[in-house]
């Protein structure tokens, strides 16, 4: 008994010693040995005896492999272990997730596209594509890997050239059936070339898809693809993924046939900034109606985190148009997508072609947007800030003239007035208020206000023409007493109460389409700006008709020798005021309408010469062209002189006065 108690303490201390200096993953050997644990190593040996040495992790994954999972599979190193896992897009038969070595290898790839067809989508093109492609991944081969991304591009081709009944589908249907089918042949793609030889390959087919390929084991430097109508061009360590040791892949699509599911897209602008695109709120991002120019093309890498590359991407498209925007699609979880600007950059334009440089990989475009999406012009913006500053004070001053001069007053003067008032208030609030955007509500209000004052000057145009319709008619039918009766009934209520109108049926219809992203005045968007435009066309039209029908009667009356010529001379220079006018107010807004093609910058500038300078043109035909006002102008001024000359005068003799008594002392 003393021999076991003696030989149980020995033990027990030894194991104690033992314990007390084995490094973590280790075991004891003995009381002066320790041995790393399997999957652990130690520099000096299996089993060691110094008290500093450690057992260090066993990278079964680093070259030279200790290991070999077999094709389309990675190792994966753990501590003490490691695990093989089969590389992104395949999948193990059995479903799980980690195996040991190659010959529990059955790794294959993942269905090409798995998602079910959007909520209320009833599309025999699509099911019979979906048939299709799905025999392509039962019959897949990693040895007929080339085969099988041509079968796949066909299929898709075809698709997209003769979409059937996917072009009658609701644009936002259509949308999230385009962004299923972009995303799910990225993924198609970027799985299958894993399985192809190293090298670059094309693949073109009969409606314009086009795929170009490059696979490399490991790569350096820049690489380019080329196609009909795009290039691109990127850093080729950006493909390269971490952990994976497989061939790196660098894939380019063109699709044509996309454009026709994309049709009626928006286009979201958002300013440069660095983050990534997906996700923000596109409730305060600004939208417009773009024009697509180019072919869709899509870029993937074998690496699949690329919302924030650490080297731009270089795309190049040809297209027909000069000024573009580089544009890609953005789309949230649901399938529901739009054009995006958010980290892509139009680098240049020239020669029928167009270099943006993109942060990120997605689906790319360029795209001609209309009205809202304009370069900015400084010139353009001088202008028009000077030219509204001197047509107010023009306006300003003709107001004055024809409610201070009381030889001219009378119902075409109130004409004139009105008109005055209603421009003076609206090139204030335009000059003020058109570029703040925010809050909506406050921008909503201004371009409602902007809607309704300049109604209103086209309306009191029209009163006029229709003055002068009457006081032509006045050489023949009614006296001059029946023609201002009959306008001063109608001209306040006609003149106010039409564009009052107009803008509370606009505002009652759609409310939200007052202000834009950018300016404060009617959004394009469903011809909402017509409801400016359609009245304006119209009054045009009917003064138009007006003059036509008064130069007819002028000139009838110019060979009657029984008119008074004087009255005839008026007549004639009314017309001339009044043609002058409906130039000056129409043919502005006109130009406005031609801002497209080539011409599209003249215009630009033509119409806000014009434009801002209305209240200048008011004041030189009413006011400086009127021999009346000049006259009175002329005894203004004489009175302002001689006034000036008196005060003059006596503060003279107030200072003689003041410096007598210094000189007697």
């Amino acid at each position: 008994m003393c021999v076991l108690l003696s030989l149980s303490r020995t033990g027990a201390q030894d194991s104690k010693a033992c314990a007390s200096w084995c490094p973590p993953h280790s075991e004891c050997v003995n009381a002066t040995a320790c041995r790393c644990k399997p999957g652990f190593a130690a520099l000096s040996g299996e089993v060691f005896t110094d008290t500093l040495e450690i057992c260090d992790d066993i990278n079964e994954c680093e070259p030279p492999m200790k290991v070999s999972c077999g094709k389309f599979a990675d190792c994966q190193n753990v501590e003490g272990s490691y695990h093989c896992v089969c590389s992104p897009g395949y999948a193990l038969l059995s479903g799980a997730k980690t195996f040991t070595n190659a010959s529990e290898n059955t790794c294959q790839v993942k269905p090409f596209f798995t998602w079910p067809l959007p909520p209320g989508v009833n599309s025999q093109s699509l099911s019979r594509f979906f048939d299709k492609v799905q025999d392509l991944h039962r019959d897949f081969n990693p040895v007929m890997a080339k085969d099988t991304i041509q079968g796949l591009m066909q299929e898709v081709d075809e698709l997209l050239e003769t979409p059937g009944d996917l072009e009658t589908l609701p644009p936002s249907q259509r949308h999230c059936v385009a962004t299923r089918l972009l995303a799910d042949m990225e993924n198609a793609l970027r799985n299958l070339s894993r399985a192809l030889p190293e090298g670059t390959s094309t693949f073109s087919y009969s409606a314009g898809t086009q795929l170009s390929l490059k696979v490399q084991k490991q790569g350096d430097g820049n690489v380019t693809l080329s196609q009909n109508q795009a290039k691109m061009q990127l850093n080729w360590n950006l493909a390269q993924e971490s952990g994976h040791t497989g061939p790196s892949v660098v894939g380019f699509v063109s699709t044509p046939g996309m454009g026709k599911l994309l049709a009626k897209a928006p286009l979201v602008l958002q300013p440069e900034q660095p983050v990534a695109p997906q996700g923000t709120p596109k409730d305060l991002l600004p939208r417009v109606s773009p024009v697509l120019l180019s072919d869709v093309i899509s870029a993937f890498l074998s690496n699949k985190d690329t919302q924030n590359l650490s080297s731009p991407v270089i795309f190049t498209f040809s297209h027909r148009r000069l000024k573009v925007l580089c544009v890609f699609w953005d789309h949230d979880q649901n399938g529901h997508g739009h054009w995006a600007t958010a980290g892509c950059r139009t680098m240049g334009t020239g020669n029928g072609s167009t270099t943006c440089h993109c942060t990120h990989l997605s689906s790319f475009a360029v795209l001609l947007a209309f009205s809202d999406v304009q370069e900015d012009d400084p010139a353009l913006h001088v202008i028009t800030c000077v030219g509204l500053a001197v047509s107010l004070l023009c306006l300003l001053l003709a107001a004055l003239t024809f409610l201070l001069c009381r030889t001219i007053q009378n119902t075409n003067t109130s004409l004139h007035l009105q008109l005055s008032l209603c421009l003076l208030l609206a090139h204030l609030l335009f000059l003020t208020a058109i570029d703040r955007t925010q809050p909506k509500v406050l921008c909503a209000v201004v371009a409602g206000a902007l809607h309704y004052l300049y109604l209103a000057s086209f309306i009191w145009m029209l009163l006029e023409g229709l003055f002068l319709f009457l006081t032509a008619r006045n050489l023949t039918v009614l006296s001059s007493s029946s023609r201002n009766r009959f306008m001063r009934k109608v001209m306040f209520p006609v003149g106010y109460g039409v564009p009052a109108v107009i803008v509370a049926v606009s505002a009652a219809s759609r409310p939200h389409l007052y202000g834009t992203p950018t300016r404060c005045w009617l959004h394009p968007e469903k011809g909402f700006v017509w409801g400016f435009l359609g009245p304006v066309c119209a009054i045009f039209s009917i003064n138009f008709i007006f003059f036509l029908i008064t130069l007819w009667i002028v000139k009838s009356k110019l060979s009657s020798l029984n008119r008074d010529v004087s009255t005839l001379q008026n007549m004639r220079l009314l017309i001339f005021k009044a043609t002058a006018q409906l130039f000056i107010l129409g043919c502005s807004w006109c130009l406005g309408t031609l801002q497209v093609g080539p011409v599209a910058h003249i215009m630009a500038y033509l119409f806000t010469i014009i434009n801002s300078l209305q209240g200048v043109f008011i004041f030189l035909v009413y006011c400086l062209l009127s021999q009346q006002v000049r006259e009175q102008y002329r005894k203004w001024f004489t009175r302002i002189r001689r006034a000036e000359s008196e005060s003059y005068t006596l503060s003279s003799r107030a200072v003689t006065d003041s410096s007598k008594p210094n000189m007697i002392n």
